[in-house]
């Protein structure tokens, strides 16, 4: 006797919905005919002419994917279903693309913003008080719409939530470039102006405060529509993976999940870094390098990237049904092991109809309260999310400033920690779950080493390397140090010269001091060979000579610091960055 043909899913299950032929009698009018758990058809050894066709041509027939409760199944846009789309229909094909969009997710406000913070204050004469207010839109957007989003979001079709707030998220990465061709062009001054001693005698005054400086609510305004866009992507994403696969893969698919969301900072930070690389006037050339502090790379290429690859991952995932094909029955076999109040209200909270008018919501929240494990979670995450949002915004300014890196060298050094340790952290914390088959007990001890290790792994951050000694700022021009938190960039050696304040375009000295510009270090001459591809000024009255290099001398660019704490900072830095993700999916 021939076995029955099914439509199965992965991990060898059936598809919980019946195959129906349009006709004028329903078809499946005897319950029997149909598993109560899923609506799966049941067989009688015969296989109807609905069981034995392929999907496809299923689809060319006109037959649709229903569930029990005549709830739409198939994958599409409305009314367009083809056969072939329904190959994506599957648990696998929804964590595909909710990882593509975490992951463009990361790299645009994980990675990319916090690469080009540098660039763009210099770019738009940003403070770094409003760098940081850019930076913090992102979550404030968040905690306004996350209530919203996934108390009505959950009750609603999850997918579309889903695509929508990933477009709005691709939006708001374009809008974030666009400053870059809303504003003229980015002008340096020539070598000659932020040159030697005697040429900053004919140079005009300063000019007036730019105002490039209210870009600052377009960039807001940026980061604000992806903070909106983001809220459904970890609220409602990992809740859907969760009611969509067995009890004991949904650890593995959000660890997955989240991996991608990990990547994506790092991939922005070595992205991000090379386009920096880039001057920001594409196609225009300039005299300066890189390393100088005048320099602006492409920070705006990044965000055209992804924000025209987040608009095109939004279709898919704005087509996937509410529930995928075998849900039905994760949903029967899943057993709580949640906190379990005994007053009784959570009776109230497994009505139908709960949850699905705003009523409801003030006692949502009441019973949220209740839960102990579920509010001491949100304080351990809040506090890691205090460490990580710091650490990431300005972790590369901080490298840069402690080591004397460019901006570049900076972004690249830091994606190179985030890469292993937070990526790998996080795949290795659901992974550890899986393999162990911990339940709450066992997690929560999982979680208590993971938080303790990582704090006592930050108690790094006290020790620091010195700053580098700076004529005029941290020093006098004589070496002696500068009392209080004075500033004195004038001395005898280049009162003769007219320095500007305003131009800043630091040298090294030949005796490891910086100068503000060559013209404070009172250098006269500049050699036409360039030396390491930095320029050299020679015959600078504040520089002391010296037998190695003769008559005072200095190098365009900050000094390279001699700092031997970096590798033990940098360990322990990825350190905390590990177990910090490695307890974010058991948590």
């Amino acid at each position: 006797m021939a076995k029955p043909h099914h439509l199965t899913g992965e991990n060898g299950f059936h598809f919980s919905q019946p195959l129906v032929f349009p006709s004028p009698s329903p078809v499946g009018e005897d319950s029997s005919a149909f598993d109560s758990a899923g609506g799966t058809p049941l067989s009688n050894g015969t296989p109807s002419s609905a069981e034995s066709c392929g999907l496809p041509l299923c689809e060319a027939k006109g037959i649709k994917y229903i569930s029990a409760e005549q709830e739409e199944l198939a994958c599409g846009w409305g009314g367009f279903t083809p056969g072939c789309l329904q190959l994506f229909n599957t648990s696998k094909g929804v964590l595909f693309f909710l990882c593509v969009a975490s992951f463009l997710q990361g790299m645009t406000v994980n990675g990319f913003i916090n690469t080009v913070i540098t660039s763009i204050e210099r770019r738009f004469d940003l403070r770094s008080y409003q760098s940081g207010l850019i930076a913090s839109s992102y979550d404030i957007a968040a905690c306004l719409c996350l209530t919203f989003v996934s108390y009505f979001g959950g009750n609603g079709h999850k997918p579309r939530w889903l695509g929508w707030g990933v477009l709005v998220m691709g939006l708001g990465s374009l809008l974030f470039a666009l400053p870059h061709f809303t504003t003229g062009r980015y002008e340096v001054r020539s070598s000659a102006e932020v040159g030697v001693c005697a040429a900053n005698h004919s140079l005009p005054c300063a000019a007036a405060a730019s105002s490039l400086s209210s870009y600052r609510f377009v960039f807001m305004l940026g980061q604000f529509l992806h903070g909106m866009g983001a809220t459904p992507l970890y609220t409602l994403g990992v809740t859907y993976l969760d009611e969509n696969v067995k009890t004991n893969y949904s650890p593995v698919y959000i660890a997955v999940f989240y991996t991608a969301a990990i990547l994506g900072p790092a991939a922005g930070y070595l992205v991000g870094g090379m386009f920096l690389n880039i001057y920001t006037e594409i196609g225009r050339e300039t005299d300066i390098s890189p390393e100088n502090t005048l320099w602006v790379g492409a920070w705006w290429i990044g965000f055209l990237g992804a924000g025209a690859a987040s608009l095109l991952i939004s279709i898919p995932i704005l087509g996937y049904p509410q529930r995928l094909p075998g849900s039905q029955r994760y949903i029967v076999m899943r057993v709580s092991e949640a906190h379990q109040l005994k007053d009784g209200s959570h009776k109230k909270a497994s009505d139908p109809d709960f949850g699905k008018t705003v009523k409801d919501l003030p006692r949502s929240v009441l019973l949220l309260l209740k839960n102990p494990t579920f509010i001491f979670l949100c304080l351990a995450g809040a506090t890691e999310a205090t460490l990580i949002a710091g650490m990431s915004t300005f972790g590369p300014k901080f490298l840069e400033s402690q080591f004397s890196l460019s901006a570049s060298e900076a972004a690249t050094l830091f994606g190179y920690l985030v890469v292993p340790a937070g990526g790998g952290g996080t795949f290795l914390g659901g992974f550890l779950v899986n393999k162990f088959k911990l339940r709450c007990s066992g997690i929560i001890k999982l979680c208590l080493l993971c938080t303790v290790s990582s704090l006592l792994a930050i108690f790094i951050f006290f020790i620091h390397c010195p700053n580098m000694p700076m004529a005029g700022v941290t020093q006098m021009y004589n070496g002696s140090t500068l009392p209080g938190s004075q500033l004195n960039l004038t001395a005898v050696c280049n009162a003769d010269c007219g320095c500007l304040q305003e131009t800043y375009s630091p040298v090294c000295g030949s005796n490891d001091v910086m100068y503000y510009s060559p013209c404070h270090a009172g250098c006269r001459k500049v050699s036409e060979n360039l030396r390491n591809g930095k320029k050299v000024y020679h015959e600078c009255s504040c520089i002391e000579k010296t037998l190695l290099h003769g008559p005072g001398e200095a190098e365009a660019g900050k000094c390279t610091s001699p700092c031997a704490k970096k590798t033990l900072l940098l360990f322990f830095m990825f350190v905390v960055i590990l177990f910090t993700f490695l307890s974010s999916i058991p948590a």
